[in-house]
């Protein structure tokens, strides 16, 4: 019985020190640096695109042959034009500039998949490869508009379709 005792009494001892073992240790590390990583992450700023009206394609000369993105439910005025060097958003009611990204898919009447800009990225995904001819030279593309932060984070994304020609 007295060893019971002494055995137990030594058991408590070692508990009640204060020591961790190296595994607990690496394991309350762990912890604090994800808890300093998760406090780290900013959350995205959603993006709410305007619309690019005619006013707007006269006045930064927009012209030429390329793809207009709407997004569905969004009536008849697109929030993205892509061309062959250049693709066009309307962000905090200006026109932003995007740079052709010619590494990207190309897709159709010689545009790309993806553009970038200072701040943002676009990336217009077309569903299918034939689409639907809706004009005399123009075609109609199931399409997907994603839109990244200069973090990589989605601001925007949308499903629509992709009006495509010259």
């Amino acid at each position: 019985m007295r060893h019971l005792v002494l055995v137990a009494a030594l058991a408590l001892a070692a508990c009640g020190d204060g020591e961790v073992t190296p595994e607990e240790q690496a394991r309350i590390d762990d912890a604090k640096i994800a808890a300093v990583k998760a406090a780290q992450i900013i959350p995205p700023t959603p993006l709410s695109p305007g619309k690019i009206l005619y006013p707007d394609i006269e006045q930064n000369n927009l012209y030429g042959a390329g793809c207009a993105f709407v997004p569905e439910g969004g009536g008849l005025g697109a929030i993205a034009l892509t061309q062959a060097d250049v693709g066009y958003m309307k962000i905090d009611d200006k026109i932003e500039r995007f740079a052709a990204d010619k590494g990207s898919a190309t897709a159709p009447v010689g545009t790309f998949a993806k553009y970038d800009a200072g701040a943002y990225s676009l990336r217009l995904d077309l569903a299918d490869e034939k689409g639907k001819r809706s004009g005399m030279e123009t075609t109609d593309f199931n399409a997907r508009l994603t839109v990244r932060n200069e973090r990589d984070q989605i601001v925007y994304e949308a499903a629509g379709l992709a009006q495509c020609g010259s």
